[in-house]
């Protein structure tokens, strides 16, 4: 599992560096065994990191779009 999208701020991560870490990722692990998440899971917000709930969906639409642009012929 990936924890590539951070869950210690709201600014969301460019779709491009996120996706170049993935396979970045793949040269060690085959990408049908790796997948996409949040730092934490957003476990962190209950430590005084400042996401919103609105933030924390947004963070996982990002998830989902580049999921679906990586794996999507994986």
């Amino acid at each position: 599992m990936l924890g590539l999208v951070t869950s210690k701020s709201p600014e969301l991560e460019r779709e491009e560096d996120v996706i170049a870490r993935i396979h970045e990722a793949e040269k060690f692990v085959p990408l049908g065994q790796l997948c996409l998440s949040p730092q934490c899971v957003f476990s962190s917000t209950e430590e005084g990191n400042l996401l919103t709930e609105e933030d924390q969906w947004a963070k996982l639409r990002l998830i989902r779009r580049i999921a679906e642009r990586v794996w999507e012929d994986a």
